[in-house]
């Protein structure tokens, strides 16, 4: 095995999650990494923002004719999501089409203007804003449940806010009914459970079982809901999207389907991790934790720079030109896998000025941590103020929060790195 096939490795393995910015900085230093059989590796900052705007660059895996020929990096290119933490198609079914994230124009504008519709602007511009107090109440529901268990010396933070609080939130958003929404907590739950298996469980065969069990209960639930919104729509986003109202008509049953489907699971996904993250940067730096109790307008920036510095989607894989495109010297052939290491460009010295450094008040916070380009993270707007509120408010109402293990556990999935549970003690809970 060469150095370089060994730093992509160290990179996937699992032990690396807790750290894997020293092996991006040495990844860094060769612009585009690649071995043969393997994908094209892009980590610099102008680099990876160039491909994700080049319209040479595709996202439809249907366009990708390389083999990656090795068991590690096939499982990341076919299970690890890519924009969603979906399965092999991206959307969360692992058996319908692929949604929008995995099209490229014309198909993919299609449908995302028309997802984009019942959800912001120019068509309803306030929906996300106006979501702001139905948030913090679900946000203070949920930490009010933390401070009414018997025990505050171990709260797992994960399992008992950042997991339920974007499931909540997309359920509600989508139109599901509040007395089905616990079975969406346990869809999802197995969903993830396929992504990020236990190392200390049993019988792995038993999780894909149960994850595929809930997929297809997912997909099953989703095309009656649909059926239902259509015959007796509402004000919620699922009758919007059936009432086919614009001009670009009604999606058919299958892209509602999928389109549902990758709005629970991308919206869900990747908004667990983005405010795990977040909790332990704050603990990690508690003049930060202490700035943001004190000034709630402190949460704009502080969320830029935790995506900037912890981004939740790591990288991008199964994108490929199709034409030849040159990057710093390297010509990367039609077809190829190229991988877009976003955590390595948000760290990148040529960017950044002291990038390993967690700075908030840094003057410009630009980053990779949603995307950028035309499949830049379509639910943007809302994971940024759902942070915001859950971060504020932990912040406002747990008393002196520690944490219990550091680096905590983490998630093996290296597109989506998040930890796997967050335990931490407190003091109490502040009403």
């Amino acid at each position: 095995m060469s150095q370089e096939q060994s730093l992509l490795h160290r990179i996937l393995d699992h032990s690396s999650r807790p750290d894997p910015y020293p092996l991006y900085a040495e990844l860094r230093r060769t612009p585009v990494w690649h071995e043969a059989g393997g994908p094209y590796v892009v980590s610099g900052f102008r680099d990876i923002e160039q491909l994700l705007h080049d319209p040479r660059i595709s996202s439809d895996s249907r366009n990708l004719s390389t083999d990656p020929g090795d068991p590690l990096i096939e499982a990341v290119e076919a299970g690890g999501g890519g924009d969603t933490a979906g399965g092999a198609n991206g959307d969360g079914s692992g058996m319908l089409p692929p949604g929008f994230l995995r099209l490229d124009p014309p198909e993919h504008d299609r449908l995302r203007r028309m997802t984009n519709r019942p959800f912001g602007p120019p068509h309803t511009p306030h929906k996300v804003h106006d979501m702001r107090a139905e948030l913090t109440a679900v946000v203070d529901e949920l930490i009010d449940h933390i401070g009414s268990g018997a025990d505050t010396d171990e709260v797992d933070l994960v399992g008992t806010f950042a997991y339920p609080f974007p499931v909540t939130v997309i359920c509600r958003l989508l139109g599901v009914p509040r007395e089905d929404e616990p079975r969406f907590h346990t869809w999802a739950e197995a969903v993830a459970a396929s992504l990020d298996p236990d190392p200390d469980a049993p019988d792995p065969t038993e999780r894909l079982r149960a994850s595929h069990d809930a997929r297809t209960a997912l997909g099953g639930y989703l095309a009656d809901l649909i059926e239902e919104r259509r015959r007796h729509p509402r004000e919620d986003m699922l009758s919007r999207l059936a009432s086919g109202d614009g001009p670009d008509g009604a999606m058919s049953t299958i892209e509602l389907l999928t389109t549902s489907a990758l709005l629970l699971v991308a919206g869900h996904e990747t908004t667990v991790n983005l405010i795990a993250n977040g909790m332990l940067t704050l603990l990690r730096h508690p003049e930060a934790l202490e700035r943001l109790r004190q000034d709630p307008g402190f949460a704009a920036p502080l969320v830029e720079e935790l995506l900037r510095y912890e981004p939740p989607v790591q990288l991008l894989p199964q994108r490929t030109p199709i034409a030849p495109v040159e990057v710093r010297g390297t010509t990367i052939p039609p077809g190829a896998s190229i991988w877009l290491v976003l955590a390595a460009g948000n760290r990148d010295p040529e960017r950044f000025t002291d990038p390993e450094r967690f700075d908030p008040d840094r003057p410009d916070l630009t980053h990779l941590g949603l995307g950028s380009g035309i499949h830049s993270c379509f639910g943007a707007p809302l994971a940024r103020l759902e942070t915001q509120i859950a971060l504020t408010r932990l912040a406002a109402r747990l008393e002196r929060p520690r944490l219990l293990a550091d680096p905590p556990p983490y998630r093996r999935n290296a597109v989506l790195r998040g930890p796997r549970a967050l335990p931490v003690a407190l003091a109490g809970v502040r009403p």
